[in-house]
């Protein structure tokens, strides 16, 4: 292993969020009442559905070594997904599943970038797209976005930031981290630009693409005229269907990259987990009204999250459209002395609430945006009213 990539390596165990988790489980070893706001994962139990599939695909004994790329029955599943809820049409040999739309994702960058690369990250984006990047030996280019803008990036700003190096873009809508959803018409300005590059690709991770409260159908990257072949789409069903244990994500791309993922991935991982696949089956073949009961909950719980922040002096917040999570600035508090500790930055503010509070949240430093923080609301209503309550008592 060479020096450069060892020391890349090295600063990613160090970050802010990976010290974040361990001081809140030395606190909880304390017998600390810690509520997390942290976690990027539904608080709901698999459907019953999904699960009486495993049971039979238990008991109909598949246990062998599952085809690299994903069962056929699957990959047609993922297929009729594609082509019900985006009207995409993809073939067989354009489907890879792998294990978590994360392997899905290093996949695309092991086959798609050369060192140099360039990979423009609106930010906030997901924790760990710039570490893949970075891993592969592309060059992240972040593209800074405000909570006054919603956090979506302008086909001005994309302009702006292509160079003769840039070979993707990465971005995820709903967003994590900030709930911000691509409208088809903003889209159709980002690809008017895409399109005057003909050799840049775009990876659109639309894993909370079920998680969306506009009443709008969602809009893809690949739908948009001219945007196929240059659109990698990634999904799975961790977020929409309560899943993310079962580690199952996949993608639809041109032939050439789908094969050369598959090619990837069998000297990686091979095939996917087969008993968790055939339950995707069964999952993806439902109508995705059969999880609308876990999207009413959440909006439920972003509208109260929202009402209980706008009543703290200090918290600048957005109306998220998707996912479960509100990014809010709090630049407002940098600067302040709050029992004796002096907050400069986002991370110190994260790192306060858990201590004086004892609530859970992310630093938006780990996405980007060092003006915000994450707070997730994937936690029962109880727990959001609760933890709110304590952030407003040690910031008064």
């Amino acid at each position: 292993m060479s020096t450069q990539l060892s020391e890349r390596i090295l600063n990613m165990a160090t970050s802010a969020t990976l010290a974040m988790a361990a001081k809140a489980r030395e606190l909880r070893a304390e017998g600390k009442d810690i509520i997390g706001l942290s976690l990027g994962e539904p608080d709901f139990n698999t459907p019953d559905f999904i699960k009486e599939a495993a049971i039979d695909a238990i008991n109909d004994n598949y246990n062998s070594y599952s085809p690299v790329d994903g069962y056929v029955e699957l990959k047609e599943a993922v297929i009729t997904k594609f082509k019900r809820d985006n009207n995409l049409s993809y073939t067989l040999p354009q489907i890879v599943v792998s294990t978590g739309a994360k392997q899905s994702l290093a996949n695309i960058a092991m086959v798609m970038l050369n060192k140099g690369d360039e990979v423009i990250l609106p930010c906030p984006y997901w924790v760990s797209y710039s570490d893949i990047v970075k891993l592969a030996e592309g060059t992240p280019v972040e593209v800074k976005t405000t909570i006054d803008n919603d956090f979506k990036m302008t086909a001005a700003q994309l302009e702006a930031a292509i160079t003769p190096q840039t070979k993707m873009i990465w971005f995820s809508s709903p967003c994590n981290p900030s709930g911000s959803l691509y409208s088809k018409e903003e889209l159709e300005a980002l690809a008017e630009v895409i399109l005057k590059h003909p050799n840049l690709y775009v990876v659109s991770d639309e894993i909370y693409e079920h998680i969306n409260y506009t009443g709008k159908a969602h809009a893809s990257m690949a739908g948009i005229p001219g945007m196929f072949d240059r659109t990698i789409t990634v999904n799975g069903v961790s977020k929409a269907f309560a899943m993310t244990g079962w580690r199952i994500g996949y993608i639809g791309a041109p032939d050439w990259i789908a094969r050369a993922c598959n090619k990837m991935q069998g000297q990686i991982t091979s095939g996917a987990n087969c008993i968790a696949q055939r339950a995707v089956i069964t999952a993806l073949n439902a109508e995705p009204s059969s999880v609308k009961y876990m999207i009413d909950e959440f909006k439920i719980r972003r509208d109260l999250v929202l009402d209980l922040l706008n009543d703290i002096e200090g918290f600048k917040t957005n109306i998220p459209e998707g996912a479960f999570y509100v990014f809010p600035n709090v630049t407002a508090f940098f600067g302040k002395t709050l029992r004796g500790k002096t907050i400069n930055n986002a991370t110190d503010f994260s790192l306060y609430l858990l201590e004086e509070a004892l609530v859970a949240t992310v630093t938006g430093d780990a996405f980007g945006n060092p003006d915000c923080i994450r707070i997730s609301y994937a936690a029962s209503q109880e727990q959001i009213v609760e933890a709110i309550k304590r952030i407003k008592e040690a910031l008064s």
